[in-house]
């Protein structure tokens, strides 16, 4: 009898290890989805300035009027999620996660926790619902961003409000810790399938109860690297995403603001990519709900390109060298396809051949090269030439002779990569 009792604790204890992770099929769902949109906004977007942060180290007299005013002017009147989520959809970006909660503990989203919510502001509506439909609607997965820091309740219990001190941890706070179970449980209850979780500060106990509540859900910060504004030099084993602001802030900023330009994102994207990660790329809209001017225009850049050039990163994974020279690379992931990304080639004006030398891809007899986007069949308005793609396999490498031939600008000069797709190709040792 005991002998069975021992057996049963122990078949009990690894079923529960076992699903106290994200799902291998789950994870490689997630390394298939290649592009997320990151939206970080919250009650303080009206003041511009950093979100959350500034409530640590504050007087007494700014915190009260964070928690007591900042809600009573906040009327995003022109949000309009259907536009958000069809922004994403063009931009190719797969799932999207929301700040359901920073670090304030402001919630944007109907709570029986906390009078600090978006339901005691003028807009009254959950913001996180409405969100959440339209991300579905256009087919876009539900992603979102939680913290187990909390202002508020530091700031409620008399605490200092500060982040990684012994009182501001939930494992070390009972009531903080209880707070954002029965949260996270209101998300995880009444939003439907919930398909990735970002946990911003200590994930143990939250993680699995995600898990138990949602064992579909994949966890991404708390249980994979995450790495904020930088890229490893080197791909990493197993999922990973790598998280960065279109400028320098995460929230919107009205001034000062430096925006990376449609092409560094572009190169950014291919990077990750060539490393086996996911780019999480940020916008901070408006306190109105309006996706900022700049913002939006150098997402589109980034949707023409992905328009193009999808197949080179969507359900890929690190060919065996991730690079050579201004050349990057990407592997389909159930054939022996490979992509070799032309970048840092901003003067190569349409109807213009270039050469290439790749030494760690052989062709084969079955080969096929080709340029994504292209026929090779047609160059516009000279019907004598014919802009296919030229390869030849020699000793020291495979020569490819590219023409790029579509019209993306008018001026001819379209400044950002090409995709040379390489069917049957053999890794170069």
């Amino acid at each position: 009898m005991i002998i069975r009792r021992c057996t049963v604790l122990l078949l009990t204890l690894t079923a529960t290890a076992v699903s106290a992770a994200n799902k291998p099929d789950r994870e490689q769902w997630f390394m298939d989805q290649a592009l997320g949109m990151f939206v970080h906004w919250s009650v303080d977007s009206q003041l511009g300035s950093v979100i959350s942060h500034s409530m640590v180290g504050a007087s007494d007299d700014y915190l009260d009027r964070f928690i007591n005013e900042l809600p009573r002017t906040f009327y995003p009147e022109r949000f309009n999620p259907d536009e958000w989520a069809r922004l994403a959809k063009l931009a190719g970006m797969k799932y999207v996660v929301f700040t359901t909660k920073h670090h304030s503990g402001f919630c944007m989203f109907h709570t029986k926790t906390t009078d600090f919510n978006i339901k005691n502001t003028p807009y009254k509506k959950d913001i996180t619902k409405l969100l959440v439909k339209s991300l579905r609607k256009f087919g876009i997965a539900v992603g979102f961003y939680f913290s187990p820091d909390d202002f508020w309740m530091l700031h409620k219990q008399g605490k200092d409000v500060s982040r990684r001190r012994f009182e501001a941890l939930p494992s070390n706070n009972p009531e903080l810790m209880a707070h954002n179970e029965a949260q996270l449980r209101e998300l995880f209850k009444n939003y439907g399938p919930i398909d990735v979780l970002f946990i911003d500060g200590e994930p143990a106990g939250l993680k699995e109860l995600a898990w138990e509540l949602q064992p579909n859900c994949v966890v991404t910060r708390g249980a994979m690297e995450t790495p904020e504004q930088n890229t490893p030099d080197e791909p990493m084993p197993g999922p990973w995403e790598a998280c960065y602001t279109l400028g320098t802030q995460w929230q919107f900023k009205p001034t000062n603001e430096d925006y990376k330009s449609g092409i560094q994102l572009i190169e950014m994207l291919i990077e990750i990519r060539a490393k086996g990660g996911n780019f999480l790329l940020n916008i901070g809209p408006q306190p109105d709900g309006i996706i900022p001017f700049e913002q939006d225009r150098r997402t589109r850049e980034l949707a023409l390109w992905l328009f193009i050039n999808r197949e080179a990163i969507y359900e890929i994974r690190p060919w065996h060298v991730i690079r050579e020279g201004n050349i990057w690379f990407t592997k389909a992931k159930d054939t022996d396809t490979a992509y070799a990304i032309l970048t840092r080639l901003p003067d190569w004006k349409k109807g213009q051949r270039k050469e290439f030398v790749l030494k760690s891809v052989r062709a084969t007899q079955q080969t096929e090269v080709s340029v994504l986007g292209q026929s090779g069949r047609v160059l516009e308005y000279n019907t004598k030439v014919i802009p296919e793609t030229r390869w030849e396999q020699q000793d020291d490498g495979l020569h490819l002779s590219v023409m790029r031939a579509q019209r993306i600008y008018n001026n001819t000069r379209w400044p950002n990569p090409i995709v040379v797709k390489i069917t049957h190709a053999q890794a170069v040792k």
